[in-house]
């Protein structure tokens, strides 16, 4: 499907909220919370629905969706979680680490499956990653040895690197999670470490400025909804500054930055609605286990490459799974 009848689908699919609809004894309600509301998060949904309609669940027939978007904001999401709540679900789709944090906190009842969290374990939202028990189960973003493979595939990028500074978030779990694996691979690549804040744009800016003065630096962006929101800006300080930059996921590398490696989102979610089916037709959700990716996406974007004045080696070439001219 072209990206542009993507979105055409998710603006008609994803109204927030979705209008009412006739309610019928027999429908079903699911309710999807997520944080953000952009244009990529709604083209990322649609792969959720579409398997849910395939599966036999039609708004407004036989299911009733609540597709509500928070806006980032802590506050925004209890609020509008809250709202959803006094609905009565049948099931909740908590959609990222934050509102799946909000929803495991208010409900030990209502069944809840998350997608695209990146440390449910360590979150707190599960105790066991094969048996979860309880109400809560779904699919995890990546496992944390991932983040190792992003200093290596930029090492290989741009084999003169010395320094990297890596963009996360301090305040999540996952954010200290991912800077640490990092952190404890770059000796044996003989790599320096920054640590770069990203709960403020002004800062961001500054930091890597100031990390730009010196040569041979490179730009890890780990996983987490801050490091989305600001991607434009964290594309264009790469691009200004020409440092090779890695990002945790290909639409950071189609909307203009050099590589990207990290799980399919599309995947992902369409297993996310697979689980919803399983739920709604009876299972419980601590009987099913939480899921990782098991493959992953290698895009690398050359006009990008050829700006920050890189030749991509042609292994690194061979092995991708896009390439953007």
């Amino acid at each position: 499907m072209r990206r542009r009848d993507f979105v055409k689908i998710a603006g008609s699919a994803l109204a927030w909220p979705l209008a009412a609809h006739a309610q019928q004894r027999n429908q079903r309600r699911v309710g999807i919370l997520t944080a953000l509301d952009d244009a990529e998060t709604k083209i990322r949904i649609v792969p959720l629905l579409q398997e849910l309609e395939r599966l036999g669940w039609v708004d407004g027939r036989n299911i009733r969706i609540d597709l509500r978007a928070a806006g980032g904001s802590a506050e925004a999401i209890r609020k509008i979680g809250q709202e959803m709540l006094s609905a009565t679900p049948d099931v909740f789709v908590g959609f990222g680490t934050g509102p799946t944090d909000y929803l495991v906190r208010a409900t030990r009842t209502v069944p809840i499956v998350f997608t695209i969290v990146t440390d449910p374990l360590g979150a707190g939202f599960v105790n066991n990653l094969a048996r979860p028990g309880g109400n809560v189960t779904g699919f995890m973003l990546f496992e944390y040895s991932l983040s190792g493979k992003w200093l290596d595939l930029l090492k290989q990028l741009s084999p003169a690197l010395k320094r990297v500074a890596v963009i996360r978030d301090p305040v999540l779990g996952s954010g200290i999670g991912q800077f640490a694996v990092i952190q404890a691979i770059a000796p044996a690549l003989g790599l320096e470490i920054t640590a770069v804040n990203v709960r403020d744009r002004s800062e961001m800016t500054q930091t890597i400025t100031a990390f730009a003065d010196s040569p041979n630096g490179g730009l890890v962006v780990t996983a987490g909804p801050l490091s989305a929101v600001n991607r434009e800006l964290i594309i264009g300080l790469a691009e200004r500054h020409k440092l090779p930059a890695i990002y945790f996921e290909r639409f950071f590398a189609t909307a203009g930055g050099l590589i990207s490696y990290g799980p399919n989102f599309n995947d992902q979610l369409r297993d996310t609605a697979q689980y919803v089916d399983r739920v709604l037709k009876g299972e419980k959700p601590g009987n099913l286990p939480v899921q990782a990716p098991t493959k992953y996406q290698l895009v690398i974007n050359l006009k990008a490459a050829k700006a920050a004045g890189l030749v991509v080696p042609r292994p690194l070439l061979e092995r991708a799974d896009e390439v953007i001219e």
